[in-house]
Protein backbone atom coordinates (compact mmCIF):
# COMPACT_ATOMS: atom_id res chain seq x y z
CA UNK A 1 0.00 0.00 0.00
CA UNK A 2 0.88 3.66 -0.17
CA UNK A 3 1.03 5.65 3.07
CA UNK A 4 1.86 9.20 4.02
CA UNK A 5 3.81 9.47 7.27
CA UNK A 6 4.32 12.72 9.15
CA UNK A 7 6.91 12.69 11.95
CA UNK A 8 10.11 10.80 11.16
CA UNK A 9 11.72 10.82 14.62
CA UNK A 10 12.70 7.80 16.72
CA UNK A 11 9.37 6.00 16.29
CA UNK A 12 8.13 7.39 12.98
CA UNK A 13 11.43 6.92 11.18
CA UNK A 14 11.70 3.29 12.26
CA UNK A 15 8.09 2.64 11.28
CA UNK A 16 8.74 4.10 7.83
CA UNK A 17 11.74 1.82 7.35
CA UNK A 18 9.78 -1.25 8.47
CA UNK A 19 6.99 -0.43 6.02
CA UNK A 20 9.44 0.13 3.16
CA UNK A 21 11.14 -3.18 3.93
CA UNK A 22 7.69 -4.78 3.82
CA UNK A 23 7.08 -3.55 0.28
CA UNK A 24 4.92 -0.49 0.99
CA UNK A 25 5.40 2.94 -0.56
CA UNK A 26 6.00 5.63 2.08
CA UNK A 27 5.82 9.36 1.46
CA UNK A 28 7.25 11.15 4.48
CA UNK A 29 7.55 14.65 5.86
CA UNK A 30 9.10 16.07 8.99
CA UNK A 31 10.13 19.52 10.14
CA UNK A 32 13.69 18.22 10.18
CA UNK A 33 15.03 18.15 6.63
CA UNK A 34 17.70 15.63 7.67
CA UNK A 35 15.13 12.98 8.55
CA UNK A 36 13.35 13.52 5.23
CA UNK A 37 16.66 13.07 3.41
CA UNK A 38 17.33 9.93 5.45
CA UNK A 39 13.94 8.50 4.46
CA UNK A 40 14.71 9.09 0.79
CA UNK A 41 18.04 7.28 1.14
CA UNK A 42 16.17 4.31 2.66
CA UNK A 43 13.83 3.99 -0.31
CA UNK A 44 10.99 6.30 0.71
CA UNK A 45 9.78 9.49 -0.91
CA UNK A 46 10.47 12.77 0.86
CA UNK A 47 7.92 15.56 0.72
CA UNK A 48 8.65 19.27 0.96
CA UNK A 49 5.51 20.07 2.99
CA UNK A 50 2.26 18.58 4.22
CA UNK A 51 0.51 19.83 1.10
CA UNK A 52 3.21 18.24 -1.07
CA UNK A 53 2.87 14.96 0.84
CA UNK A 54 -0.89 14.81 0.25
CA UNK A 55 -0.43 15.70 -3.42
CA UNK A 56 1.90 12.71 -3.90
CA UNK A 57 -0.65 10.21 -2.55
CA UNK A 58 -3.22 8.32 -4.61
CA UNK A 59 -6.88 8.29 -3.54
CA UNK A 60 -8.19 7.06 -1.19
CA UNK A 61 -5.31 8.53 0.78
CA UNK A 62 -4.07 7.54 4.22
CA UNK A 63 -1.81 9.73 6.34
CA UNK A 64 -0.24 8.46 9.55
CA UNK A 65 0.67 11.20 12.07
CA UNK A 66 3.51 10.33 14.46
CA UNK A 67 4.26 13.50 16.42
CA UNK A 68 4.14 14.38 20.15
CA UNK A 69 0.68 14.33 21.73
CA UNK A 70 -1.15 17.54 22.48
CA UNK A 71 -0.81 20.72 20.43
CA UNK A 72 1.67 19.29 17.86
CA UNK A 73 -0.74 16.47 17.01
CA UNK A 74 -3.76 18.77 16.98
CA UNK A 75 -2.10 21.27 14.65
CA UNK A 76 -0.75 18.56 12.34
CA UNK A 77 -4.10 16.80 11.98
CA UNK A 78 -5.83 20.11 11.23
CA UNK A 79 -3.21 20.89 8.57
CA UNK A 80 -3.52 17.45 6.97
CA UNK A 81 -7.32 17.47 7.00
CA UNK A 82 -7.36 20.78 5.12
CA UNK A 83 -5.87 19.00 2.07
CA UNK A 84 -7.79 15.71 2.17
CA UNK A 85 -11.07 14.68 0.56
CA UNK A 86 -13.98 12.47 1.58
CA UNK A 87 -12.93 8.83 1.77
CA UNK A 88 -9.37 9.64 2.92
CA UNK A 89 -8.07 8.58 6.34
CA UNK A 90 -5.92 10.05 9.10
CA UNK A 91 -4.24 7.76 11.63
CA UNK A 92 -2.87 9.17 14.88
CA UNK A 93 -0.18 6.81 16.12
CA UNK A 94 1.02 8.98 19.02
CA UNK A 95 -0.09 8.90 22.64
CA UNK A 96 -3.13 11.15 22.38
CA UNK A 97 -5.81 11.33 25.05
CA UNK A 98 -8.72 9.14 23.96
CA UNK A 99 -11.32 11.85 24.57
CA UNK A 100 -9.48 14.05 22.06
CA UNK A 101 -9.78 11.19 19.54
CA UNK A 102 -13.54 11.03 19.99
CA UNK A 103 -13.82 14.78 19.39
CA UNK A 104 -11.55 14.71 16.34
CA UNK A 105 -13.34 11.75 14.77
CA UNK A 106 -16.68 13.53 15.10
CA UNK A 107 -15.32 16.71 13.52
CA UNK A 108 -13.52 14.94 10.67
CA UNK A 109 -16.55 12.77 9.88
CA UNK A 110 -18.35 15.94 8.82
CA UNK A 111 -15.80 16.17 5.97
CA UNK A 112 -16.24 12.49 5.15
CA UNK A 113 -12.79 11.63 6.55
CA UNK A 114 -12.00 8.47 8.49
CA UNK A 115 -10.09 9.06 11.73
CA UNK A 116 -8.25 6.22 13.42
CA UNK A 117 -6.33 6.19 16.69
CA UNK A 118 -3.54 3.62 16.77
CA UNK A 119 -2.03 3.00 20.18
CA UNK A 120 1.52 1.96 19.32
CA UNK A 121 3.88 0.06 21.63
CA UNK A 122 7.36 -1.04 20.70
CA UNK A 123 9.63 1.92 21.35
CA UNK A 124 12.98 2.18 19.64
CA UNK A 125 13.02 -1.62 19.15
CA UNK A 126 9.94 -1.61 16.93
CA UNK A 127 11.81 -1.58 13.63
CA UNK A 128 13.33 -4.93 14.58
CA UNK A 129 10.64 -6.52 16.78
CA UNK A 130 7.50 -4.96 15.32
CA UNK A 131 4.87 -2.78 16.98
CA UNK A 132 1.94 -3.91 19.09
CA UNK A 133 -1.01 -1.94 17.69
CA UNK A 134 -4.31 -1.17 19.45
CA UNK A 135 -6.59 0.51 16.90
CA UNK A 136 -9.79 2.52 17.15
CA UNK A 137 -12.00 3.73 14.29
CA UNK A 138 -14.44 2.31 11.80
CA UNK A 139 -14.21 -1.38 10.95
CA UNK A 140 -14.20 -0.50 7.24
CA UNK A 141 -11.16 1.78 7.56
CA UNK A 142 -9.43 -0.85 9.69
CA UNK A 143 -9.97 -3.49 7.01
CA UNK A 144 -8.71 -1.18 4.25
CA UNK A 145 -5.51 -0.41 6.17
CA UNK A 146 -4.91 -3.93 7.48
CA UNK A 147 -1.91 -4.51 5.14
CA UNK A 148 -0.14 -1.55 6.78
CA UNK A 149 -0.99 -2.71 10.31
CA UNK A 150 0.07 -6.28 9.52
CA UNK A 151 3.49 -5.14 8.29
CA UNK A 152 4.10 -2.91 11.31
CA UNK A 153 2.99 -5.58 13.79
CA UNK A 154 5.34 -8.33 15.04
CA UNK A 155 3.18 -11.19 13.76
CA UNK A 156 2.84 -14.35 15.81
CA UNK A 157 6.61 -14.33 16.52
CA UNK A 158 6.56 -18.04 17.28
CA UNK A 159 3.84 -17.64 19.94
CA UNK A 160 0.84 -19.87 19.31
CA UNK A 161 -2.61 -18.26 19.73
CA UNK A 162 -4.13 -18.75 23.16
CA UNK A 163 -6.20 -21.89 23.58
CA UNK A 164 -9.84 -21.35 22.55
CA UNK A 165 -9.04 -18.07 20.74
CA UNK A 166 -10.79 -18.18 17.37
CA UNK A 167 -7.97 -16.82 15.20
CA UNK A 168 -10.32 -16.67 12.20
CA UNK A 169 -12.25 -13.84 13.83
CA UNK A 170 -9.43 -11.60 15.05
CA UNK A 171 -5.94 -10.38 14.26
CA UNK A 172 -4.93 -10.04 17.92
CA UNK A 173 -2.60 -13.06 17.69
CA UNK A 174 -0.69 -11.20 14.97
CA UNK A 175 0.06 -8.24 17.24
CA UNK A 176 -2.61 -5.79 16.05
CA UNK A 177 -6.30 -5.55 16.86
CA UNK A 178 -9.38 -3.45 16.17
CA UNK A 179 -10.49 -2.35 19.65
CA UNK A 180 -13.66 -0.48 18.71
CA UNK A 181 -14.76 2.98 17.55
CA UNK A 182 -12.59 6.10 17.61
CA UNK A 183 -10.91 6.54 20.97
CA UNK A 184 -10.91 2.84 21.86
CA UNK A 185 -7.39 2.27 20.55
CA UNK A 186 -5.79 5.01 22.61
CA UNK A 187 -7.92 4.08 25.63
CA UNK A 188 -6.51 0.54 25.53
CA UNK A 189 -2.98 1.91 25.01
CA UNK A 190 -3.48 4.29 27.96
CA UNK A 191 -4.31 1.38 30.28
CA UNK A 192 -1.41 -0.59 28.77
CA UNK A 193 0.95 2.19 29.81
CA UNK A 194 -0.62 2.43 33.24
CA UNK A 195 0.09 -1.28 33.72
CA UNK A 196 3.61 -0.68 32.42
CA UNK A 197 4.14 1.86 35.22
CA UNK A 198 3.13 -0.76 37.79
CA UNK A 199 5.34 -3.50 36.32
CA UNK A 200 8.35 -1.21 36.12
CA UNK A 201 7.79 -0.05 39.70
CA UNK A 202 7.65 -3.65 40.92
CA UNK A 203 10.98 -4.47 39.27
CA UNK A 204 12.49 -1.22 40.55
CA UNK A 205 11.48 -1.85 44.15
CA UNK A 206 12.58 -5.50 44.04
CA UNK A 207 16.02 -4.67 42.69
CA UNK A 208 16.33 -1.82 45.21
CA UNK A 209 15.83 -4.35 48.03
CA UNK A 210 18.40 -6.68 46.46
CA UNK A 211 20.80 -3.75 46.08
CA UNK A 212 20.62 -2.99 49.82
CA UNK A 213 20.91 -6.61 50.99
CA UNK A 214 24.50 -5.87 52.07
CA UNK A 215 23.49 -2.94 54.27
CA UNK A 216 25.54 -2.56 57.44
CA UNK A 217 22.29 -2.08 59.36
CA UNK A 218 21.63 -5.81 58.94
CA UNK A 219 23.16 -8.57 61.10
CA UNK A 220 26.38 -9.78 59.47
CA UNK A 221 25.00 -13.24 58.69
CA UNK A 222 22.03 -11.68 56.87
CA UNK A 223 24.10 -9.53 54.54
CA UNK A 224 24.39 -10.59 50.89
CA UNK A 225 26.57 -8.94 48.27
CA UNK A 226 24.43 -9.80 45.26
CA UNK A 227 25.26 -9.54 41.56
CA UNK A 228 22.12 -7.86 40.21
CA UNK A 229 23.01 -8.38 36.54
CA UNK A 230 23.30 -12.15 37.11
CA UNK A 231 20.06 -12.26 39.08
CA UNK A 232 18.21 -10.41 36.31
CA UNK A 233 19.75 -12.80 33.79
CA UNK A 234 18.72 -15.97 35.62
CA UNK A 235 15.18 -14.66 36.16
CA UNK A 236 14.83 -14.37 32.38
CA UNK A 237 14.86 -18.18 32.15
CA UNK A 238 11.94 -20.18 33.51
CA UNK A 239 10.84 -17.56 36.03
CA UNK A 240 7.17 -16.59 36.37
CA UNK A 241 8.24 -12.91 36.43
CA UNK A 242 10.10 -13.05 33.12
CA UNK A 243 9.12 -10.36 30.59
CA UNK A 244 10.59 -8.05 27.98
CA UNK A 245 10.93 -5.40 30.69
CA UNK A 246 13.06 -7.85 32.67
CA UNK A 247 15.12 -8.49 29.53
CA UNK A 248 15.76 -4.75 29.34
CA UNK A 249 16.58 -4.55 33.04
CA UNK A 250 19.15 -7.34 32.58
CA UNK A 251 20.64 -5.49 29.64
CA UNK A 252 20.83 -2.20 31.57
CA UNK A 253 22.45 -3.84 34.61
CA UNK A 254 24.97 -5.73 32.47
CA UNK A 255 25.99 -2.47 30.81
CA UNK A 256 26.13 -0.42 34.02
CA UNK A 257 25.79 -2.53 37.21
CA UNK A 258 25.52 0.48 39.53
CA UNK A 259 23.46 2.52 37.04
CA UNK A 260 25.87 5.40 37.52
CA UNK A 261 24.75 7.02 34.27
CA UNK A 262 21.34 7.71 35.81
CA UNK A 263 20.25 10.11 38.50
CA UNK A 264 16.84 8.52 39.04
CA UNK A 265 14.68 11.43 37.89
CA UNK A 266 11.73 9.59 36.30
CA UNK A 267 9.42 11.41 33.91
CA UNK A 268 5.84 10.43 33.14
CA UNK A 269 4.43 10.96 29.67
CA UNK A 270 0.76 11.41 30.58
CA UNK A 271 -0.81 7.98 30.13
CA UNK A 272 -0.28 7.01 33.76
CA UNK A 273 -2.16 10.11 34.94
CA UNK A 274 -4.96 9.48 32.44
CA UNK A 275 -5.21 5.86 33.60
CA UNK A 276 -5.73 7.00 37.19
CA UNK A 277 -8.27 9.57 35.97
CA UNK A 278 -10.18 6.79 34.17
CA UNK A 279 -10.10 4.62 37.29
CA UNK A 280 -11.61 7.48 39.29
CA UNK A 281 -14.32 8.11 36.66
CA UNK A 282 -15.19 4.39 36.60
CA UNK A 283 -14.86 4.06 40.40
CA UNK A 284 -12.38 1.22 39.96
CA UNK A 285 -9.71 0.83 42.69
CA UNK A 286 -6.25 1.02 41.11
CA UNK A 287 -3.92 1.03 44.10
CA UNK A 288 -0.79 -0.30 42.37
CA UNK A 289 -1.04 1.87 39.27
CA UNK A 290 -1.71 4.99 41.33
CA UNK A 291 1.20 4.27 43.67
CA UNK A 292 3.49 3.72 40.67
CA UNK A 293 2.55 7.13 39.28
CA UNK A 294 3.13 8.81 42.64
CA UNK A 295 6.52 7.10 42.90
CA UNK A 296 7.54 8.92 39.73
CA UNK A 297 6.49 12.22 41.26
CA UNK A 298 8.59 11.44 44.34
CA UNK A 299 11.61 10.55 42.19
CA UNK A 300 11.89 14.19 41.17
CA UNK A 301 12.77 15.05 44.77
CA UNK A 302 14.62 12.04 46.19
CA UNK A 303 16.41 9.44 44.07
CA UNK A 304 16.83 5.76 44.94
CA UNK A 305 18.56 2.91 43.11
CA UNK A 306 15.09 1.67 42.15
CA UNK A 307 14.34 4.97 40.48
CA UNK A 308 17.64 4.75 38.63
CA UNK A 309 16.41 1.40 37.27
CA UNK A 310 13.10 2.98 36.24
CA UNK A 311 15.01 5.66 34.35
CA UNK A 312 17.30 3.05 32.80
CA UNK A 313 14.29 1.02 31.62
CA UNK A 314 12.72 4.08 29.97
CA UNK A 315 16.02 4.66 28.16
CA UNK A 316 16.17 1.01 27.09
CA UNK A 317 12.72 0.65 25.55
CA UNK A 318 11.92 4.18 24.46
CA UNK A 319 15.22 6.00 24.15
CA UNK A 320 13.94 8.50 26.71
CA UNK A 321 16.74 10.78 27.85
CA UNK A 322 16.81 11.50 31.56
CA UNK A 323 16.47 15.15 32.49
CA UNK A 324 19.91 16.63 33.35
CA UNK A 325 20.83 17.13 37.00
Amino acid sequence: MQLGLIGLGRMGGNMARRLIAGGHSVVGWDRSGDTVTSLASDGGLGAASIEDLVRRLDRPRAVWVMVPAGAPTEQTIDAVAAHLDAGDAIIDGGNSYYKDDIRRARALAQKGLDYMDAGTSGGVWGAQRGYCLMIGGSREAFMRLTPVFRTLAPGQSGIAPSERLDASKTTAHEGFVHCGPAGAGHFVKMIHNGIEYGLMQAYAEGFDILRHAASESLPAEQRFDLNLAEIAEVWRRGSVISSWLLDLAARALAEDPRLERFVGYVQDSGEGRWTVDAAIEEEVPADVLTAALYARFRSRRDHTFGEKLLSALRAQFGGHVERPR
